[in-house]
């Protein structure tokens, strides 16, 4: 596949590596990295895992699918667990209970995690 070549380059040369540093890190040849550079060569999962990994990039990234290196699937925003108890205990732990400010702040952010669970 054309993009996924051309993404692997993108990627080599923004981190500013060379083939032969990079298939050093990968552990294969220099002529191998060429051919999947080029597009010559199927890469195999692993490798492609290894540099979603290594370039902190989604596999959507790398065939194309988005061009948000974060791509597609990080987009994970995890709801606030329905049991409070923890999470109230959490916020109070992390506030001086001595200081005023900290007081309307803690209150503050009760509030909005409490809305947060209420509003799943």
């Amino acid at each position: 596949m054309k993009i996924v070549a051309e993404r692997l380059i993108q990627l080599r040369k923004g981190a500013k590596l060379s083939q032969v540093k990079l298939s050093a890190l990968i552990g294969c040849s220099q002529t191998g990295l060429a051919r999947y550079e080029s597009g010559q060569g199927g890469l195999p999962l692993p490798l492609l895992l290894w540099y979603a990994d290594y370039f902190n990039v989604s596999l959507d990234y790398i065939f194309g699918r988005t061009d948000n290196p974060e791509g597609k699937l990080y987009a994970y925003n995890p709801r606030v667990n329905a049991d409070t108890t923890q999470l109230k205990q959490f916020i109070e732990m992390c506030f001086d209970p001595n200081s005023l400010v900290s007081e309307k702040l803690k209150n503050t952010m009760m509030e909005i995690f409490l809305k947060e669970v209420d509003g799943q």
